[in-house]
């Protein structure tokens, strides 16, 4: 069920009594979920100019360290069980699942920051079981036409590093579009998955999922973040998402 958001408002009319006119719209983001009256982290429908979108929510109304944001989630590694390495219309579609796994896709990653202003959190996990962030405060992606480019600027390290502002200003690539920087190497091809590939890459989230098995053969195909530890070792999880500023 696609989650309505309604407005209530009391006006006076003649003889003394009131009428309530409710005005209703389709939520598009989880900060609608969130004003809607749904607090709980989970899977909600929301609507885009293509039709019901299923997203998922991280409800965080309080808390420090720029966790607080009714945030949307637009990529999370967890545990290996989606491919990754997949062709432009999926990356434009978006895939996997959005209880686990899953990217949402780049057409409605640029729908949502064409029309409201965002920032981005990235939360990353080793498999030693430690923690850190970054945070971007502002964040927006440009339409197909314009190679889904990503603008992104204001970070804030949360122990993470900067590993996205390299990233800045570059087309979206897959290993079946080349928009990279890298002259004729494809990196989306070379090192598996679909990024804002520069020349090639300092992070690289959609990258294999490794299981920390890295060596010397596979270590920069892994879904990495490497301003973290400065090295290129696959991360246990990697989540990216976005919440509206207001």
């Amino acid at each position: 069920m696609i989650v309505l958001l309604c407005l209530s408002a009391v006006f006076p009319v003649l003889m003394g009594t009131e009428v309530v006119n409710s005005n209703c719209f389709l939520a598009t983001d989880c900060s609608d979920v969130y004003s809607s009256g749904k607090n709980d982290s989970g899977v909600y429908t929301v609507s885009s100019i293509d039709g019901p979108v299923q997203i998922y929510c991280d409800m965080i109304p309080s808390g420090e360290n720029h966790s607080k944001g009714h945030w949307t989630v637009i990529l999370k590694r967890m545990d290996g069980e989606v491919n990754f390495f997949r062709p432009w219309d999926s990356y434009k579609r978006g895939f996997g699942n959005k209880e686990g796994e899953h990217w949402l896709g780049l057409e409605f990653i640029h729908l949502l920051t064409r029309r409201n202003r965002y920032k981005l959190r990235v939360d990353l996990e080793d498999f030693d079981g430690t923690k850190a962030y970054a945070v971007y405060e502002s964040f927006s992606v440009d339409a197909e036409s314009d190679g889904y480019k990503l603008h992104v600027s204001g970070f804030v390290n949360g122990g993470a590093g900067d590993s996205l502002s390299y990233h800045n200003g570059i087309q979206f690539s897959t290993f079946d579009k080349d928009q990279d920087l890298q002259g004729s190497e494809n990196c989306a091809l070379k090192w598996g998955g679909g990024f804002w590939f520069k020349g090639c890459y300092h992070t690289n989230p959609t990258g294999q999922y490794l299981w920390g098995k890295d060596n010397g053969s596979t270590l920069y195909i892994a879904a990495n973040w490497y301003y973290w530890k400065k090295n290129y070792k696959s991360l246990k999880a990697i989540t990216m998402k976005i919440t509206r500023v207001m």
